[in-house]
């Protein structure tokens, strides 16, 4: 019987890690259908009774998504972790901070699916209309699904500011297109402006900054699933137990 001792290196090809990232990308999709067609079918603005009333009606929709947006935010975490392992020999400082802020975003829209949780279950639970009376647990169910959308306005800035550093390691790795690493940080910096457009009331701004983004992400998420990286793209990559040499320092 094989085993496998705590010393023995580790390793992934880099082809491998360009699948598994572009993979963990596709499914981040979920968000998309979370905010882009359930969110806005089911939720009416300025309307508590309608919105609950669509709530209730579409319990089972809005349940997906609230998964749907949850399971994105896991994936853009591993979809880090993974670019990490590919991209990190190329510039570590970068790399790091390409991580650290795919975990801090991630983690928002996970904690920020709580709101879209508590909206269904304040909207479907006949303790709070109990509590609150109709029109009361009306309203609450409108707060925290407006709530849930305001948090996708905060998590923005990390849509955008998690790209700015991607899009550096891809243009310096050699691996990628250059072109395509300067559309990630456009992307990246689109990101920023449209929350900043929202919270101004742009709104045509708001939808313009958004077609640089969304053709950023799907060009890279494309790209790693039909062309990834070269087979012999890093030859000399080191175990995932190993420290740091001098080529990892800025």
């Amino acid at each position: 019987m094989t085993t496998i001792s705590a010393n023995q290196p580790i390793r992934f090809a880099p082809r491998t890690l360009a699948r598994i990232a572009g993979v963990c990308y596709l499914l981040i999709v979920g968000a998309a259908f979370n905010e882009g067609y359930v969110v806005p079918k089911i939720v009416t603005s300025g309307d508590p009774a309608a919105t609950a009333a669509h709530i209730r009606a579409s319990s089972a929709l809005f349940r997906a998504g609230f998964v749907g947006d949850m399971m994105a935010g896991v994936f853009w975490i591993f979809l880090a972790m993974c670019l990490y392992l590919l991209l990190r020999n190329v510039h570590q400082l970068l790399a790091g901070a390409m991580v650290m802020l795919a975990a801090v975003g991630g983690g928002i829209q996970i904690f920020n699916q709580l709101n879209q949780y508590t909206a269904l279950t304040v909207a479907t639970d006949n303790t709070y209309t109990h509590a609150f009376g109709t029109t009361g647990a009306d309203g609450t169910a409108l707060l925290f699904a407006g709530m849930q959308q305001n948090g996708y306005i905060i998590d923005a800035v990390f849509f955008g500011l998690w790209l700015i550093p991607l899009g550096l390691l891809v243009v310096r790795s050699g691996w990628f297109p250059k072109a395509l690493g300067m559309l990630l940080v456009v992307g990246g910096c689109a990101y920023i402006g449209n929350m900043f457009a929202v919270i101004l009331h742009w709104n045509l701004a708001a939808t313009l900054l958004l077609i640089p983004a969304g053709l950023a992400e799907l060009s890279f998420l494309l790209w790693l699933l039909v062309k990834g990286v070269p087979a012999d793209s890093m030859p000399g990559m080191r175990d995932l137990t190993a420290g740091p040499t001098r080529h990892d320092v800025p």
